[in-house]
Formats: structure tokens, sequence, C-alpha cells
């Protein structure tokens, strides 16, 4: 874990809590200690009380040795309240590491990893890390010095029963061995399962409309349970090596305890000790084998520990962002809207290599400016956008705003030049001013009434019980059109002069998608405006179309020059008018 992000979360926690650090050594050592001390009172009471039938001195042995077991049962439980706290913190600043490192992560990773598989990995693997600690690894080192401790006590009783004590711990180990590798390659696999099954999940809510709109249902619930087999059948892997393990131990302890009957009787009389040694090793022995049998529990806790660390080191190992070079404020590359010059210069970009998404990329866009980019599904229109607004960092090439390269500027800065708008408007819990503000505090009441005023939301918004302090307790309150206006209003609150729209009509009735388009006409006198349209004959009205075909700039120029001089944007505009009308 050298220079992991497990480690530095664990050290800065030991650093803030070394009283709880004290507390908990002070409880395993009392813990270890009191349990090797009742054998030896037991042994006391029998040879000394019992056997000789003397029940004068009885009842302080017997109460020293309630005494003990109780002094036992208050160590366990600071230990274990200790170790429950110190878990929480860990998980805590784990988490909050983890968080960081998702700020600075390369946005390549979430084009390879669905949301369920990051919260697994924030959720499930953390959560078995917790238990490294909680009931893991330090479990393992109290069981481990009860073992020495009760190995040393057997061995003063009798070096011959000792002799045995050590011929059962290297068979203990090689079986503790012999699952542990079963174990953990069962738990990596249940882990990676687990990924996939949150994530079935989480995409059969987001698109639970769509699923009962085209009667889906039986098709995603057989994805489902074969998801869930797959699970079970790891996990059942688990728990078969969990179930043989502890009754071989108990079944080995049995033949033990009877073996040393057998050898302590008159008879035979191998072993030479009293009565009360017998007693007291049968009690050390059974105390051998109840850790023993608890390495297994603990050892299935750190198998599971252990392949949630790999997964949260490989995320930690994932590439982050690139420190940004520019480091003057946006203001600075945009002094006035008169003066915007986005330009690509040879780009070319590919999420895997060998496989370009976009290639040789040349535009040059004027200040307010209207372009619109048209093409097939799958083309790297998006992409495109993405990489414009510095999002992804080009294979090669390089993008410029007033020949700034976008992927330097610093992401808190990129709202006051990019304003961007898609298909969706996701809510945050807060007010309906807090939707457009995202809770920015540099930006003012007054830019969202005028944000809500160019959308057109003025009145809807002024209706509300609260207006703009309306709480948003669900996305019910507004309808599809107003949340494509909203999400209008939340790019252009902070005036920037660059607008990107990604096919934001394309849900939407053609009454809501007048009403839109008419907005952002209005919009165009002040932006220069970037848009993807899926319909070519409802497009915002644009200086300048751009074609894109295999990743490539297959026709650019004005929508009346294209009508003429290109077949495949002559034809979808018929097809569309043959479609609609």
């Amino acid at each position: 874990m050298k220079n992991s992000l497990i480690k530095r979360s664990i050290t800065k926690v030991i650093k803030k809590s070394i009283g709880l650090c004290i507390v908990l050594a002070f409880a395993i050592c009392g813990v270890v200690v009191t349990s090797l001390i009742p054998p030896q009172i037991l042994k006391y009471i029998i040879d000394n009380n019992l056997v000789p039938k003397k029940s004068d001195h009885l009842l302080m042995p017997a109460a020293l040795y309630i005494g003990v077991i109780a002094f036992t049962g208050i160590f366990d439980f600071v230990k274990e309240a200790v170790l429950t706290i110190m878990g929480q913190k860990i998980t805590k600043e784990i988490r909050m590491e983890m968080m960081e490192k998702l700020e600075r992560i390369h946005a390549m990773f979430f084009s390879t990893n669905s949301s369920g598989t990051v919260v697994s990995r924030f959720i499930n693997d953390v959560d078995a890390i917790n238990s490294l600690f909680t009931s893991g690894i330090i479990g393992m080192m109290v069981d481990c010095f009860k073992l020495i401790g009760i190995v040393i006590s057997i061995w003063i009783f009798s070096s011959r029963i000792g002799m045995i004590t050590l011929l059962l711990l290297p068979a203990a180990y090689g079986m503790t061995r012999f699952f542990q590798k079963r174990m953990l390659k069962a738990q990596i696999e249940n882990r990676i399962l687990v990924g996939r099954l949150n994530n079935h999940i989480s995409e059969s809510l987001k698109n639970i409309q769509m699923i009962k709109a085209y009667s889906k249902e039986s098709y995603m619930e057989e994805k489902y349970k074969k998801c869930l087999l797959d699970n079970y059948k790891t996990v059942e892997k688990v728990n078969f090596y969990d179930s043989v393990y502890s009754p071989f131990i108990q079944v080995t302890r049995t033949v033990v305890i009877a073996l040393i009957v057998v050898l302590s009787s008159k008879q035979l009389d191998f072993l030479g000790i009293s009565l009360g040694m017998v007693a007291a090793s049968i009690e050390l022995i059974s105390n051998l084998f109840a850790p023993i049998e608890n390495l297994g529990m603990e050892l299935q806790n750190i198998q599971q520990a252990i392949s949630g660390i790999k997964r949260i080191n490989d995320f930690n190992s994932e590439p982050e962002d690139s420190p940004k070079k520019y480091e003057k404020r946006a203001e600075t590359i945009i002094q006035n809207r008169e003066e915007v010059h986005l330009s690509l210069h040879n780009v070319t970009f590919q999420y895997e290599e060998g496989t370009e998404i976009l290639k040789d990329i040349n535009l040059s866009l004027k200040p307010k400016e209207r372009i619109t980019f048209v093409g097939r599904t799958g083309v790297g229109k998006t992409t495109l956008f993405k990489l414009i607004l510095g999002i992804l960092e080009p294979t090669k090439g390089m993008i410029t705003i007033n020949g700034v390269d976008v992927y330097e500027i610093p992401n808190s800065q990129k709202r006051s030049i990019f304003g961007y708008v898609d298909q969706s408007f996701p809510l945050i819990k807060g007010t309906v001013a807090e939707q457009i503000s995202l809770k920015d505090e540099s930006i003012t009441r007054e830019q969202i009434e005028r944000a809500i005023d160019f959308a057109g939301l003025k009145a809807y918004v002024e209706a509300l019980d609260n207006g703009l302090d309306t709480h948003v307790v669900s996305d019910t309150l507004f309808s599809q059109g107003q949340k494509q206006l909203f999400a209008i209003a939340r790019a252009v609150v902070t005036s920037p002069p660059i607008l990107l729209l990604d096919e934001i009509t394309a849900n939407l009735d053609s009454i809501t998608e007048e009403k839109i388009v008419s907005v952002l006409e209005k919009a165009s006198e002040m932006y220069t405006i970037l848009s993807i349209s899926h319909r070519l004959s409802t497009m915002i009205a644009s200086d300048t179309v751009v074609i894109l075909e295999h990743g490539r700039v297959k026709n650019a120029g004005s929508p009346e020059v294209l009508l003429e001089s290109d077949a495949w944007y002559r034809s979808h505009i018929a097809l569309e008018k043959l479609t609609w009308s």
C-alpha cells in the first residue's frame, strides 16, 4: 500500500486519534492477559479445593474466577467500541480522499466505467475495508496473541501436551492458507459482479419509462437474473469454504480433547498431570481452537478487504487531468463579445488507441457566429463538444479561444466562457434559484432573475408559492419543456459568450420545440452558438452547417449553399418534411 490512498487515510486518522490508539492497545493487552487467567484459577480450585474436598476457601477463588471473566468482557467491549470508532473515521477519510480523487480524475475514466461500478467502489469496497479494522486484522492479531499465550500456558502444565499443541498449529496454518487462496479469488469475483449488479439496477431505474414504453421488462428481468445468479455463485463459493472450515476445526478440537482425557486416565497416565491440570488444559485447548475458528471469519473479512483495497488502489492509480497551465482569469481571455475567436486546429481524438472518433477537424468561428453540426448518430458530435468545453483533451491538435488552449483553462473559470445545454436538466437539492446558480455564491439574485426572464419562465416562477425561493422536492414541479428552458437559464446566467446546444429539442413536442427555438433565436443575437441538431428542418437559423461523416468534416457551408450542393443534406431535409407533414 506504498503511497496509496488507503495508507494516507489510515495515517491521517492515527495521527488525529493517538489517545484512542493508546486505549485500543491497552484493551487488547487486557483481553489477551485476562483470557489466560481463568484456566489457572480453575486448576487451583480443583487441585486445592475440590479434589481434597476443602470448601472453606472456595468462595474467594470462585469470585476471582467470575471477576476475571467480567474484566475480559469489559476489555473486549472497550476494544470493539474503539475499533468501531476508528473504523468509521478511517472509512470517512477514505471516502473523502476518493471524492477528491474523483474531482481530479480524467474524464476518459467515465467513458469506460459505469456509474454503478463507481458507486460500488465508494460503498461496497470501502465497507469491506472498514471490516478490516472492526473485525479483521485487529481481531486476528488478538487471536494470534491468545494462541501464543495459550501454548505457553499449556507447556507450563505439561510439555507433552505442549508438543501436541505445537503439532496442531502447522496443520491449522496449512488449512488457513488453503482456504485463503480460494476465498480471495471468490471475493474479487464477487466485488466485480456486485458492481455489475449495481450498474444494472441504476440503468433500469434511469430508463424505467423507456423500458415500460417498449415492453422490455422481461428482457431487463432476465438480464438482472443472470447478474444475480453470477453474483450468487461467487457468494456461494465463499460460504462453502467458510462452512467447511468451521466444522473441521470443531471436530479437530473434540478429538484433541478426547485424546487428552484418555492419555490422562489412571489406566494410561501418560501425561502425568493432576486433575486440575487436565481441566485447565481442556479449557485452554478449547480456548486454543476458539481463536483458530475465529480466524476463519476474520480471514473472510480480510479477504473482502484485500479485494476492496485492490479495487480502490486501482481507482487511485487512474490518470488525472493534467494541471491547468493557464492561471489568468477568464476576463483576460475574452474582454468583450466582439472578440471571441474559437478555433479548432487539426483536432484528432480517440478513446482507444487505433480507433479515431474524430480526425483532422479544422474550423474557425467568428464572434456571434451560429454554427450547427449535423451527421449520423455516433459520428462524434457530442465528443466534439466535450473537446470544445475542455473536458476531454485532443489526442492530436488543439482547440483555442483567442489563442488560449481551452484544455489549459481551469474548470472553475469555464462557466464564464461556456454555457452548455443538453437534453437533460439534472436537479439538485435546493430552491428554484439554486437550480440556476448551482449554489455558486458569485452569481447574484439579479443575474438569476435576468436568466429566468430571458428563458421565458418569469411568469411561471412568480406563480409558485415562494417564487425563486420555492424548494424543488421532485422533478414533477416542471414539465419537460420547462426543464429545457431552465437548462437554458442555467447556461446563460453568467452571460458566457459561447453557448453549446446538444440536441436540446430531441424529446419535445412541436409546440414546446417552437417556444425553445424562439428563445434560442433571441440568444443568437448575443452569443456565439454551436448546436447539434437531430432534425435539420427545425434547427435554429445558422450561418454555417458542418456535416460530419466518419469523424471528418464532409462538407460545410450555409444552409442555402448545402441545400443546392450536398445530396445528403438535401435528401434529409426532404425526408423530414415528408415525415412531419
